[in-house]
């Protein structure tokens, strides 16, 4: 079996090992998160609104950050995702931070097999779909989850991003999907010298074959938006411009570094 075949384990150790890192990195800043810090950004508080009382499910949630911090907004949230290191901490974190958002341990395609409820909203974001072979399987696992006229919240990484290499040099990859990319990393973007020699796995997916695979999947796309920054420094060679937001130094505010989707599905669906 080769890597691409292989893509579900060989992408969960990573994440697994990345999780124990994760957690005791500045990065993610568990102790200032269990003293209350909202870990969620503008772009996406702004897409979602109001949550109080609203049913959310999040996708690919690592170890339930932004699931806890919806909780404390008032929401009843499901965490997925297919890191049992990460989805293990989510769970413990929830308790110590008295939320009451669950968790579900499995690959987001395999959902369907373990839960039947439906959503107010679904929401992923940052560093998602770029693990997901199949944007069309991604978008039914989507529209099935929702209920109708419900909404769905997407914050990525641009897809121009993934052009380039690591250094933002020179363009690497096409723009375009072509087959899986089979990598090994150095450390990990939480702390890019943490002693981690990690494989992985990754598509590259256009801003057409997002929006696509959702309108073919029901939804309504309501608004589509580009930002000159991303929230995080985990790029190479970023520079804070203002408060939590970066850009690549050298390259400045020329590219796009995230996009935010939000849409609805039918009330007929």
């Amino acid at each position: 079996m080769n890597a691409a075949e292989n893509y579900i384990d060989i992408n969960r150790q990573s994440w697994n090992r990345r999780t124990e890192v994760h957690l005791q990195s500045e990065f993610y800043d568990l102790n200032g998160f269990l003293d209350g810090k909202d870990s969620l950004n503008s772009i996406e508080r702004n897409l979602l609104g109001d949550v109080a009382g609203k049913t959310i499910l999040h996708l690919q949630c690592h170890f339930g950050q932004d699931s806890v911090s919806l909780s404390r907004l008032g929401a009843v949230v499901t965490g997925v995702d297919f890191s049992d290191k990460a989805i293990e901490s989510a769970r413990q974190i929830a308790q110590a931070a008295g939320s009451n958002a669950r968790f579900v341990c499995c690959d987001i395609y395999d959902l369907p097999n373990h839960s039947d409820e439906k959503f107010d909203i679904v929401f992923t974001s940052y560093g998602t779909i770029g693990w997901l072979p199949d944007l069309d399987k991604w978008a039914q696992v989507v529209a099935l989850f929702l209920k109708p006229g419900g909404k769905f919240v997407f914050v990525e990484f641009h897809p121009v991003v993934w052009m380039f290499d690591n250094d933002f040099e020179y363009i690497q990859y096409r723009y375009f999907k072509s087959g899986a990319i089979v990598e090994t990393e150095q450390g990990t973007y939480a702390d890019k010298s943490a002693a981690l020699s990690l494989q992985s796995v990754s598509w590259n997916h256009s801003l057409s074959d997002v929006l696509n695979s959702l309108i073919r999947n029901g939804l309504q796309i309501d608004s589509l938006d580009e930002f000159d920054y991303s929230p995080y420094a985990c790029f190479n060679k970023t520079v804070e411009f203002e408060p939590n937001k970066f850009r690549i130094r050298h390259l400045d505010d020329k590219i796009p570094l995230v996009y935010a989707i939000s849409a609805t599905k039918s009330r007929n669906g």
